[in-house]
């Protein structure tokens, strides 16, 4: 399978995937760190891809969605964006909402 593919089918197949250095419990530099941190924060599952242990991700993956850096964020198959835009939206609150439904968990008013 091309790595193209592989990319395609590993964003397709998960609801909300991480593309990181290293893994969220052993994260390899601070980006990643935070954006996992993040992630986690809201108790919502999430899969995650170490782009240091697979050559061909870490040096394909920002041709997929026209992305340089890492680590990038997949939400329903969307690139998110990366660490900055990550941090915005969980600083505005925005995050959380987006995962949940991503989750398939409905988040309780009140």
């Amino acid at each position: 399978m091309d790595v193209l593919e592989r990319i395609d089918q590993q964003v397709k197949s998960n609801p909300i995937v991480i593309y990181m250095k290293g893994t969220p419990q052993m994260p390899m530099c601070g980006y990643s760190s935070r954006a996992s941190q993040a992630l986690q924060s809201y108790g919502v599952e999430f899969a995650y891809v170490n782009v240091l242990a697979d050559p061909e991700i870490f040096e394909n993956l920002p041709r997929y969605q026209n992305w340089p850096t890492f680590p990038q964020i997949y939400v329903n198959g969307e690139l998110i964006g990366g660490h900055d835009i990550l941090m915005e939206m969980h600083q505005k609150g925005e995050l959380g909402d987006v995962l949940q439904a991503a989750a398939g968990k409905e988040e309780s008013a009140g």
